[in-house]
């Protein structure tokens, strides 16, 4: 089970079926969807992705996923997840447009590589970001994410991979 995780400002909780619209309409924002995946997609289908949330992802605890609150109220989205194109656990975090220009995309990337390490025992974590995505980029940098390769997309596109070298947590004594 994805558990809740506390940064100083933001609160990354399961999804509920409750944050449906939320979701779409983070997801259907051209500002935020022109980065994430394939880019923007269709109401319809962006409902179907949050469905897959409940019903594939957390019914077979394929990775941890995450609604992204600041004071009560939907700012974003976060997950960490093994994929074949980093060789390795990726981090991937979308924020609201009004969330952006106050430091929570750097607290969001540093909870998810924290908990990479503390709780999946991971040594390295990676990114994969759009290369004119230069807000994203800038921020991984000035966390310790360095860019190791560059993927050529179907659509001639490239797409940068960056990782960070991270040290697990030591076990509890006990």
């Amino acid at each position: 089970m994805t558990p809740a995780l506390r940064t100083g400002r933001l609160h990354l909780d399961p999804y509920t079926p409750a944050d449906e619209d939320d979701f779409v309409a983070l997801f259907q924002d051209t500002a935020v969807s022109r980065w994430m995946g394939d880019g923007p997609a269709t109401e319809a289908e962006d409902r179907a992705l949050f469905g897959r949330i409940f019903t594939r992802v957390y019914a077979q605890h394929l990775f941890d996923v995450w609604a992204v609150r600041r004071d009560g109220r939907f700012v974003g989205h976060a997950e960490i997840k093994p994929t074949e194109e980093t060789g390795g656990h990726e981090i991937v975090y979308a924020l609201a447009p009004e969330a952006w220009g106050a430091g929570l995309g750097t607290e969001l990337a540093e909870a998810l590589v924290a908990y990479g390490a503390a709780h999946l025992g991971l040594t390295e974590v990676h990114a994969t970001v759009a290369a004119p995505n230069t807000a994203s980029l800038a921020l991984l940098g000035r966390i310790g994410f360095t860019h190791v390769r560059d993927l050529r997309e179907d659509d001639g596109s490239t797409t940068r991979v960056l990782t960070r070298v991270v040290r697990p947590a030591p076990a509890p004594a006990g």
